[in-house]
């Protein structure tokens, strides 16, 4: 009995500290706090899952130009899937939008661009739930290598992003 107490707690634990459980729902938005180191899936205005993400390693302001380490802020759209990419899996976000585009231009910067949803870099799966404790992208949002397979069945193509602060 105090086994599988462990085991019931060891697993509470784990999904309080990743993700929220997923009812194989479509998601119809999805909203990145990054103050909270957090993606989260929504349906008709309610939470249907949730993951503690890793970012680039500037995460902080929105991003400006190519090189940055940031994630940008704001509302897009998750645009295209990829599910060749050199991480695992991958969903596109539409940034830079036209309004990034015009920032980057007066200052004279390019304003990049790949940012994407993804899972582990291909060949580093084993460090996927290791790295989630560190902010290692170049500006992409990473979860862990099972949650990317998680949102990936839960989002379509055209669904909007909010990333906040």
């Amino acid at each position: 009995m105090k086994f599988t107490n462990k085991i019931v707690s060891a697993l509470l634990a784990v999904f309080l500290f990743y993700g929220t459980a997923y009812c194989g729902q479509t998601a119809d938005s999805v909203l990145v706090v990054k103050s909270d180191s957090r993606l989260y899936l929504f349906r008709e205005g309610k939470e249907i899952a949730s993951f503690k993400v890793a970012f680039g390693a500037n995460p902080e302001g929105h991003k400006q130009q190519q090189g940055d380490e940031r994630t940008p802020e704001g509302h897009y759209i998750l645009d295209f899937k990829n599910a060749n990419s050199a991480y695992y899996k991958s969903i596109h976000v539409s940034y830079p939008n036209a309004k990034d585009r015009e920032n980057a231009r007066k200052r004279g910067v390019d304003p990049g661009g790949d940012i994407m949803i993804h899972g582990q870099r291909n060949g580093y799966e084993s460090l996927s739930t290791f790295a989630q404790f560190f902010n290692w992208t170049d500006g992409c949002i990473a979860v862990t290598n099972p949650e990317m397979d998680i949102v990936w069945d839960a989002v379509r193509t055209g669904t909007p992003i909010e990333i906040k602060p």
